[in-house]
């Protein structure tokens, strides 16, 4: 197999990544063979898998667009995996921002593809690091010039803390962040859950633990105590694509369907 130049040496082309299987989901063409194949059997199982990412990834484009346009003029993007297909960066300079973007993973994949994407932009930046060692992170960030902890940042959680259980405390790493981050900074998170259509959740989590990523989804009033010490941007938490469609979009008819919630709060 001929490795294309955003390759980096050190991966191996011949084994699926979680990381590029999601590029794939998503439309993106950081992906190979391999990791295609892997995705095919998982559609098997879950045909709507690659549309409830893609909707996750919607949301996202559409929270960030909304805090540039509040004036957030940084990003922590934890758990980004590879920054590509509408990644945050991409809507950032799309929406006439020179804001600054870190990316975080604990995917060393992830890392690496990152960094060859990325290249020398002087205004994002990808590091390796834990959601589970929110200092570390702040103090990496805050080494690349590209974050100030004295100024508000939107810190983006999407499509993450289902996979921390609750015996690591995903709650007490979001009351970290709330204490260290600046009054006036943001917290998107998107979080999967069975309340939408419950008899599909077992199928879904089976999926993830053949992955190895377990997923540990959550109600609506589990996840709605992550944005404790923030307040709620309208419309609440809700569904991922009811959060602040974009206009003219058809209302979705079953939005639990997509198996996700999705909100955007302010620290207070």
């Amino acid at each position: 197999m001929e490795r294309p130049a955003w390759a980096p040496e050190e991966i191996d082309l011949t084994k699926p990544s979680v990381a590029r299987v999601y590029d794939y989901y998503l439309g993106g063409s950081h992906n190979f063979a391999v990791d295609r194949e892997f995705a095919a059997k998982a559609i098997g199982m879950w045909p709507e898998l690659p549309v409830i990412m893609q909707a996750n990834r919607a949301f996202l484009r559409r929270a960030v667009r909304h805090l540039v346009e509040s004036g957030i003029t940084q990003f922590l993007d934890i758990g980004s995996g590879i920054p590509t297909v509408g990644s945050t960066h991409e809507v950032v300079r799309a929406a006439g921002s020179e804001a600054g973007v870190v990316y975080v993973d604990n995917d060393p994949v992830a890392v690496a593809h990152g960094r060859a994407i990325l290249g020398d932009d002087p205004r994002t930046v990808m590091l390796g690091g834990d959601v589970r060692d929110p200092l570390g992170i702040l103090e990496s960030a805050a080494a690349t010039g590209l974050y100030d902890p004295a100024r508000p940042v939107a810190v983006l959680l999407v499509a993450l803390l289902h996979f921390v259980p609750d015996e690591e405390n995903p709650a007490e790493l979001i009351a970290f962040l709330h204490k260290h981050i600046a009054p006036g900074s943001r917290l998107v998170v998107s979080h999967a859950s069975a309340d939408g259509e419950p008899e599909r959740a077992a199928e879904h989590q089976d999926l993830y633990r053949r992955r190895d990523a377990p997923m540990h989804m959550r109600s609506r009033d589990e996840v709605a105590a992550f944005f404790d010490g923030f307040e709620l941007a309208e419309p609440g938490l809700v569904f991922l694509p009811e959060w602040r469609p974009e206009a003219g979009a058809a209302p979705e008819a079953k939005p639990g369907r997509f198996t996700g919630y999705a909100g955007v709060g302010t620290r207070t």
